[in-house]
């Protein structure tokens, strides 16, 4: 097996990657890209990060999942808490999860009540 390429180093990088890849602003939306695997060690970098970014209370919140490449229960919970936390739900979308992230929501039945949308330009563009 090649150096770095064990069980125990892809536990310990998938800890040390930001979950917060970036927040943008744009006019009455922000952007919070999220990615790497999504899970109980870093779900509350991602809870803090999004519930920040409720308080601004943005017309729009899109969570840009296309970098995710695994999610738990836990980091789904807190998407689920950030919703709960915008004035406006229907204004919390989900854009450009991959296959594993899609899947997970769909597992959890949680693509029904999220607007989930294929890319993030299609989540931007959405009538709320």
């Amino acid at each position: 097996m090649a150096e770095g390429t064990g069980p125990a180093h892809r536990e310990t990088s998938g800890i040390r990657e930001d979950p917060v890849a970036g927040i943008q602003r744009n006019t009455g939306s922000v952007v919070v890209s999220l990615a790497g695997e999504l899970d109980l060690y870093n779900a509350h970098a991602v809870r803090e990060a999004l519930l920040a970014c409720c308080e601004e209370a943005p017309e729009r919140l899109i969570v840009d999942l296309s970098a995710v490449k695994f999610i738990d229960s836990t980091a789904l919970g807190v998407l689920i808490e950030a919703r709960t936390r915008l004035a406006n739900r229907r204004g919390f979308l989900l854009a450009a999860p991959g296959l594993e992230t899609r899947r997970a929501l769909e597992i959890s039945g949680l693509d029904r009540h999220f607007s989930v949308h294929e890319s993030l330009e299609l989540a931007l563009s959405a009538v709320l």
